[in-house]
C-alpha cells in the first residue's frame, strides 16, 4: 500500500515537471526580454540653436531673422531578443524667440517667398514648432547578413546628397516604410527600400506617392568604394512645382515623380607617412518617372579631389546640375540640400537654368576642436535673364566657415557662418524690371549646443 502510494505520488510529481519546466521558460523569456531593454541604446538628445539670417533672401525680406529654438528626442532602441528590436523616438521643437518665418503653410514651402500668417515680414528659418514620432521601427536580424526595418526610420546614404533626414534643421526629415540592409556577400552592401510617406522638415506628410530604393555598395578599401544606385519616387506633389518649374499657378500642380540612376566613386586613398589621396568621381541622370512632367530630364557630376595629412585636407571639387533648356534643372528631392552648395540655402531647388558649383574645402581638427571653411563660385550651365534685359552666367560667390568642439562624448558645440554675394542679377523674364527673383546678398549665422546621452 505504502509502495503504491509512493508510485502514485512520484506519478504526479513526474506529471507536473513539463509545466513547471514551462514557467520557468517563460519566466527566463520573461527575464531576458527584460534585459534586452535595459541594455538597449538610448536614442536621447537636446540640441539648443540661436539662427540668424540678414535681410535678403529669395526674394528679399523687409526684417532679418532671429530665432532661438530647442529640440528634444526622447527614445530607445531595445537590444536583439529572438532577432528583433524595437525603437520608439518622440521629438518636439519649441520656439523660445520667435523673430522668423518658420514656413509652415504648405505647397511651396521651402522654397518660396515667406508665408506664415503674421511672419510675412520676416526672412525665413524653417525650425517650426512640432510634437510627434520621430522614429518607430521594428528590425529583424533572423537572416544572417540581413537587417529588415519596418516602420519609421531616419535614412543617409552614401555623402546625403540624395537620399538623407536633413539632421541640420530642428525638424527632420523621416520617412516610413520597410528597409533591407543585406551584407552577406563580401565588401558588399546591397540596400533596397519602400516607403510610402515622408515628414519633410516643415512638418508636412507628403503622401500619394511611394519611393522605391536600389543601392548597392562595394569596398574596395575600408576607405574607398564604388557605388550604384537608383531612386524611383511617384510623389507627384512634394511641393515643389513652382520651385522646379517655375512661378507660374499652373506649375504648383505638375507632376514630380521622378527617378535617378547614378554610380558613384569615392574614397581616400593612403599614400606614404600620414598622406592620403581623396578622390570622387559621381554620375547621374533624371528622367521623369510614372507620369512625371515631360520636362523632367536632367544629368548631374561631380568631380574632385584632394590631399590629407594627418588631421589636415584640402581639396577641390566640381559639381553640375545640367538644365534641360532652360525647362528644369536636375533636382534632389530627398537629399539633405542644405550641405551642398554652401550654408545660405540659396540653392535648395536648383534654378531651371542649372547650376555648377566650383568648390574648395578645407578641415582641420586640433585636440577636441573641428575646423571647417570652404569658398564656392557658383555659375548657371544656360545662361539667365538679368533684371532689366540682357544675360548673365554668374550666380554669385559664398564662403562658409565653421568650429565646433566636443567637451566630451555628451556636450558639443558649434559655430557656423555662411556668406553669400550676389553676382548677376538673376531674373525669371527677359527685359523685365522685376527684382523679386534676384538671388540676393544673405548672411547667416548659427551658435549650437548638443547634449547626447
Amino acid at each position: 500500500m505504502n509502495y503504491t502510494r509512493a508510485a502514485l505520488a512520484a506519478g504526479i510529481l513526474l506529471s507536473t515537471l513539463p509545466a513547471m519546466a514551462d514557467d520557468t521558460s517563460n519566466a527566463s523569456q520573461w527575464y531576458s526580454l527584460l534585459d534586452s531593454i535595459k541594455q538597449g541604446t538610448n536614442m536621447s538628445s537636446f540640441r539648443l540653436r540661436y539662427e540668424y539670417d540678414d535681410l535678403n533672401g529669395s526674394p528679399a525680406a523687409d526684417k532679418y531673422a532671429e530665432g532661438l529654438t530647442l529640440r528634444s528626442l526622447v527614445g530607445w532602441q531595445t537590444a536583439s531578443f529572438d532577432n528583433f528590436s524595437f525603437a520608439a523616438q518622440m521629438i518636439d521643437v519649441g520656439k523660445l524667440q520667435d523673430n522668423f518665418n518658420d514656413s509652415t503653410t504648405g505647397l511651396q514651402a521651402i522654397t518660396a517667398g515667406s508665408n506664415q500668417p503674421g511672419k510675412l515680414a520676416y526672412a525665413k528659418i524653417i525650425d517650426p514648432d512640432y510634437t510627434g514620432v520621430n522614429q518607430l521601427y521594428l528590425d529583424w536580424t533572423g537572416l544572417q547578413g540581413t537587417l529588415v526595418r519596418l516602420g519609421r526610420q531616419q535614412v543617409n546614404l552614401d555623402n546625403v546628397r540624395f537620399i538623407g533626414d536633413i539632421g541640420f534643421r530642428q525638424v527632420m526629415q523621416v520617412f516610413d516604410g520597410v528597409s533591407a540592409l543585406n551584407q552577406s556577400l563580401p565588401d558588399t552592401d546591397a540596400y533596397l527600400a519602400h516607403y510610402g510617406s515622408v515628414r519633410q522638415v516643415d512638418t508636412v506628410l507628403r503622401t500619394g506617392g511611394h519611393l522605391d530604393i536600389a543601392h548597392v555598395k562595394y569596398h574596395l578599401s575600408p576607405t574607398e568604394s564604388l557605388v550604384g544606385y537608383g531612386y524611383f519616387s511617384t510623389f507627384d506633389d512634394l511641393g515643389f512645382g513652382q520651385a522646379w518649374f517655375g512661378a507660374a499657378a499652373a506649375n504648383a500642380q505638375a507632376n514630380q515623380s521622378n527617378k535617378i540612376l547614378g554610380l558613384r566613386l569615392d574614397g581616400a586613398h593612403s599614400l606614404d607617412a600620414g598622406w592620403k589621396a581623396l578622390y570622387t568621381a559621381e554620375y547621374a541622370k533624371q528622367n521623369g518617372f510614372q507620369g512625371g512632367d515631360s520636362r523632367i530630364d536632367a544629368n548631374y557630376y561631380k568631380i574632385g579631389g584632394g590631399a590629407s595629412y594627418d588631421n589636415l585636407s584640402l581639396r577641390l571639387d566640381q559639381e553640375k546640375l545640367s538644365s534641360n533648356h532652360g525647362l528644369y534643372a536636375f533636382q534632389t528631392p530627398f537629399g539633405t540640400n542644405h550641405l551642398f552648395q554652401g550654408w545660405t540655402d540659396k540653392f535648395l531647388a536648383t534654378p531651371a537654368e542649372g547650376l555648377i558649383d566650383s568648390f574648395i574645402t578645407g578641415t582641420c581638427k586640433y585636440a577636441d576642436f573641428s575646423f571647417f571653411a570652404d569658398y564656392h563660385l557658383y555659375q548657371s550651365d544656360m545662361r539667365f535673364n538679368e533684371v532689366g534685359g540682357g544675360t548673365g552666367g554668374r550666380y554669385g560667390t559664398e564662403w562658409n566657415a565653421a568650429v565646433s568642439y566636443a567637451y566630451d562624448k555628451h556636450i558639443s558645440t558649434k559655430v557656423e557662418y555662411g556668406k553669400f554675394s550676389e553676382g548677376d542679377h538673376y531674373n525669371t523674364s527677359a527685359n523685365s524690371p522685376v527684382q523679386t527673383n534676384r538671388i540676393r546678398d544673405t548672411e547667416k549665422l548659427w551658435l549650437t549646443a548638443m547634449y547626447t546621452f
